[in-house]
């Protein structure tokens, strides 16, 4: 999936116009995720079923 023609973050929707975006490869595509939903992608990845490929099977970053 490439959303190049519209980048938008792939949890909330909003563009580069309303929130800073973070640029990022997965399987072969590029997506972007805003720095507020940033977090679900390191701590909650499979909160982004449907949105990013296979993110169910992602796992969460372990903390000390």
């Amino acid at each position: 999936m490439n959303r190049d023609q519209n980048p938008a973050c792939i949890q909330c929707g909003r563009d580069d116009n309303q929130v800073p975006l973070v640029k990022f490869q997965y399987q072969e595509g590029e997506f972007r995720i805003c720095t507020e939903h940033f977090p679900i992608l390191i701590h909650n990845p499979a909160e982004l079923a449907g949105k990013l490929p296979n993110a169910e099977t992602l796992t969460p970053a372990e903390h000390d």
